[in-house]
């Protein structure tokens, strides 16, 4: 058997895959520990190399503090880092609840992004949790011929009451709601012109959803972005229902089950709901499960 690599830094790391109770479906996710003193062109590098959406960086402070504040993570694509991300808080507070189970205090971790504090609550003895994003911020209306060319879609595929429009939770997505979910099928994102129209009108991607008329699920998503697409995407699904819910196409408090990845093989499923009261939109919930897929280490020069 080979000896491990002579290194300065070895890493311990683990993969999960989130919004799924299936190993090898919902979104993938790296979470690595005991990052601090690792420069961010490091953690950059070592997203890159993961080559997954996400991974997340854990550094670690006194128990105290974490209770209190939150266990400081900071999240990367390959491409940047986010201050904010859905799936990457779920995934990384279900492997401290697993790994370092010290930080979980009435069943909730909480996590200290660069957005701020955000607590996940896990419903007992399992690692089924639930995020409580920020309250939303309502940008901008976009127009619906346009938005509809950029996503290669018709005008009349979207829904005939509400206008496209961006919301963020901590990460701004555009959210557009269609009249159903057939025209999913046909998304396709011309990435080069809604990046520029996006960052015109303060949105980062479109997220684009349509109802299935059937309870369970009850809406279908889709998320594409670096040329890509995206399995789940608990950020866009933490704007979506403040969306919905505040343009009374879901009610308050209702929660919805919206299935994401289905067309390339990654099915997720999101638990979302959030509340209403005298025009505001509060309390969104996000919620979903995560399975452990593997674990090891990574060895720095």
């Amino acid at each position: 058997m080979a000896n491990a690599p002579n290194s300065a830094t070895q890493l311990e790391y683990h993969i999960v895959d989130v919004f799924t109770d299936t190993a090898l479906m919902g979104n993938g996710l790296a979470v690595v520990f005991d990052t601090i003193g690792l420069s961010t062109e490091r953690m950059q590098a070592i997203a890159r190399e993961f080559n997954l959406s996400e991974t997340t960086f854990i550094q670690r402070r006194d128990i105290s503090t974490e209770k209190q504040e939150g266990v400081r993570v900071r999240i990367f694509t390959t491409q940047e880092e986010l201050p904010f991300a859905g799936h990457p808080t779920l995934g990384t507070a279900s492997v401290l609840k697993l790994h370092a189970p010290e930080v979980l205090a009435d069943d909730t971790i909480r996590l200290a992004l660069k957005v701020g504090t955000v607590p996940v609550r896990f419903h007992p003895d399992t690692l089924f949790g639930q995020m409580t994003q920020r309250d939303p911020e309502f940008g901008r209306q976009l127009d619906t011929f346009r938005v509809a060319q950029l996503c290669g879609l018709h005008a009349e595929d979207l829904h005939a009451t509400v206008s496209p429009q961006v919301v963020s939770t901590g990460t701004a997505f555009a959210i557009v709601a269609l009249r159903y979910h057939e025209p999913l099928a046909r998304l396709r994102v011309d990435q080069e012109l809604a990046t520029q129209y996006l960052r015109e009108h303060g949105g980062r991607w479109f997220y684009v959803m349509g109802p299935t008329g059937s309870s369970n699920p009850s809406w279908r998503a889709r998320m594409q972005f670096y040329g890509g697409e995206d399995p789940a995407t608990g950020s866009a699904a933490g704007c979506a229902i403040s969306y919905l819910v505040g343009h009374s196409l879901v009610a308050t408090g209702q929660q919805i089950h919206v299935q994401q990845g289905v067309e390339i093989g990654r099915t997720s499923d999101l638990f979302l709901a959030a509340d209403a009261s005298e025009g505001k939109v509060t309390n969104v919930r996000v919620a979903g499960s995560t399975v452990p897929v593997a674990k090891g280490t990574i060895f720095l020069p």
